[in-house]
């Protein structure tokens, strides 16, 4: 075994009165599986109640990402040997920690530095305090692989601004430091130069400075978002009552964005666009997080267990790579009415929480 092959997958320290938890898997760009899940809970419980623990801290190894997501490979790999068990354990595992993080009692600290994206924002996007740099790239592309958003994404794209929830949920693109603040994935943007200087100053910081007042002094305010220059025509594609018309909405636009958008849209899987347009409107309407990981819940595990989108998105993505899906239904004009019904209302066997 080498060293490599040894060394954990999620390195958890304290340095002064910080907690680390650092997802540790740069050649997979820190992919979660269940192990890692389970490593960083069992770490936050433990220093639930350590008083010599005052702020925890989670980032990820390399230079690449804080984390690309779920093993998506081992899911496919687990679905058609017929262990959904196995997924929904994974997946309740995950959800669990996702609601740890929004309700943990200490102040919690994210650098979602490079790639964040999926399973990464399920870690990064719930904490209090939460870091973006020039090299973030947040997204929740599960679309692209006839799935739909998980982690919590739905509850923070249901609290974006206008319908770039539904725009970002639907076509999986991917946010820009910048993007990310205002859309409420992240809270702070530091230059990755100035990351190892913060990660200092939280662990042997002078009391009775909290960590929000620390991260503000390496704070730096970036260009703005370009985004609410397209938010006219977003909204107003992105608000009809079903896929089928947020696309015809886009053709009849004209602008070049909007044309680009419909064209992308008719090339993901129909289902999982159907699905996430039902769970990010569900979710700007429910009362917490835990509710949304709830309707997240019964939709993935209706795709696992009822639905062959997701097994076929990943085999034309990541196994054979001939990018060349087949969907069922093929086509957004076959999909019935209310598409997303049957993943609403799945009943999985096992319950979330």
């Amino acid at each position: 075994m080498t060293e490599l092959n040894a060394a954990p997958r999620v390195l958890i320290r304290t340095e002064g009165a910080l907690g680390r938890l650092t997802l540790n898997r740069p050649e997979a760009i820190n992919a979660l599986d269940v192990g890692m899940v389970r490593s960083i809970a069992e770490a936050l419980e433990s220093w639930r109640d350590d008083t010599d623990v005052q702020i925890v801290l989670i980032d990820g190894e390399g230079e690449r990402g804080m984390c690309a997501g779920g093993d998506v490979r081992g899911l496919h790999a687990q679905i058609v040997a017929g262990r959904a068990d196995e997924t929904a354990e994974f997946f309740r595992a995950e959800y669990a920690l996702n609601a740890m993080i929004a309700e943990y009692p200490k102040p919690l600290v994210t650098i979602a530095d490079g790639i964040t994206m999926g399973g990464g924002v399920g870690l990064s996007g719930h904490a209090a305090i939460r870091i973006v740099t020039e090299r973030s790239k947040l997204a929740m592309p599960e679309t692209r692989i006839g799935f739909t958003p998980d982690v919590g994404g739905t509850w923070l794209l249901g609290r974006a601004p206008g319908r770039f929830g539904e725009y970002f949920g639907l076509t999986g693109s991917t946010m820009n430091a910048a993007d990310a603040v205002f859309l409420g994935f992240a809270d702070h943007i530091v230059p990755s130069e100035r990351l190892d200087a913060l990660r200092e100053a939280l662990a042997y910081r002078a009391d009775p400075t909290g960590p929000s007042e620390i991260v503000l002094l390496f704070d730096e305010t970036p260009e703005p978002s370009a985004l609410p220059a397209s938010r006219e025509w977003i909204d107003e594609a992105f608000s009809a009552d079903s896929v089928a018309e947020i696309v015809a909405r886009l053709r009849a636009h004209g602008a070049a964005d909007a044309d680009a958008t419909a064209d992308l849209l008719e090339g993901l899987a129909p289902t999982a666009l159907a699905v996430t347009l039902d769970a990010v409107r569900e979710a700007r309407a429910l009362p917490g997080l835990r509710a949304a990981l709830e309707g997240e819940y019964r939709r993935v595990m209706w795709f696992v267990t009822q639905h062959p989108d997701l097994v076929e998105g990943i085999r034309a993505q990541l196994i054979d790579k001939d990018r060349n899906p087949r969907w069922d239904p093929a086509t957004i004009d076959d999909l019935p009415a209310d598409a997303g019904a049957g993943a609403r209302e799945y009943v999985p066997e096992h319950p979330l929480f």
